[in-house]
């Protein structure tokens, strides 16, 4: 199903797509990963339509977003998230994966009533950043068009459709200097990359889920974390735990709003 779908401006002249499934109740942000896009919540999104308005939208760089002068800075993206907050009215829930729960910590407090972060990108050590974020998509990335689309349908055979598709939609026009500049930008192999405290300081309820085989969150990362903040460790699924543990995802979701 393809929900309602509408363009947002954003600072410096860029532009993103909006979309929602859902026509009444509490009102669920998602902000996607690293090479993925508003339709990696295309199943959360027909999952909840009866009983909530699931809204996810196209970060910079990705997706149909387009314009804007190629900054990737994290306060940026946390502003392109409030922009389209206030499209939206009141949100009840922001929910982030990966690179998006970085985004959805920075931005969601200030919109919403509670976070959802799945294995959330809160630190990155230096030196790791072009191993750990670039590498892993740069074979993906390496032919274009009908050649890229073949590898990447290849590459998630297994996936449920919604997720397979929305890959394909991810990475139709995305470019290994998107996620190069959002290194760069950040500072993150120099240590800038880390959102600890900022974590720390949180005052509205927060489910942070974790996945059980290779997180990108360090143990020792959320050992001292104490409520309004909650962990739930999700075993035997990976960093994609919202498509591999899809029904724990959507009662996170829905217990949040």
């Amino acid at each position: 199903m393809i929900g309602e779908v509408r363009r947002v401006a954003l600072e410096t002249g860029a532009t993103t797509t909006v979309e929602c499934w859902g026509e009444a109740g509490p009102a669920v942000l998602c902000v996607h990963g690293i090479g993925s896009s508003r339709r990696d919540f295309a199943r959360l999104g027909e999952a909840l339509a009866s009983t909530h308005r699931v809204f996810a939208y196209d970060q910079r760089g990705h997706g149909e977003s387009t314009g804007g002068d190629g900054r990737m800075a994290l306060e940026l993206l946390a502003a392109d998230l409030r922009a389209v907050a206030d499209s939206i009215g009141t949100v009840t829930v922001v929910v982030g994966h990966s690179w998006g729960g970085a985004v959805a910590l920075i931005g969601g407090p200030k919109v919403a009533r509670a976070l959802v972060l799945i294995d959330p990108m809160l630190r990155v050590p230096p030196d790791s950043f072009e191993r750990d974020y670039v590498e892993s998509l740069a074979l993906l990335l390496f032919n274009e068009g009908a050649a890229r689309e073949r590898d990447v349908r290849a590459a998630f055979a297994e996936a449920h459709a919604l997720d397979r598709e929305g890959k394909v939609h991810a990475m139709q026009s995305l470019s290994l200097a998107t996620i190069r500049r959002l290194g760069s930008d950040n500072g993150v192999d120099s240590g800038g990359w880390d959102l600890r405290e900022r974590l720390e300081r949180l005052k509205i309820p927060t489910t942070i889920l974790l996945a059980g085989e290779d997180s990108v969150v360090a143990p020792e990362d959320v050992v001292a974390l104490a409520p309004p903040v909650r962990l739930e460790h999700v075993a035997e699924h990976g960093h994609a735990l919202h498509r591999s543990a899809f029904e724990r995802f959507v009662s996170a979701v829905a217990a949040a709003s």
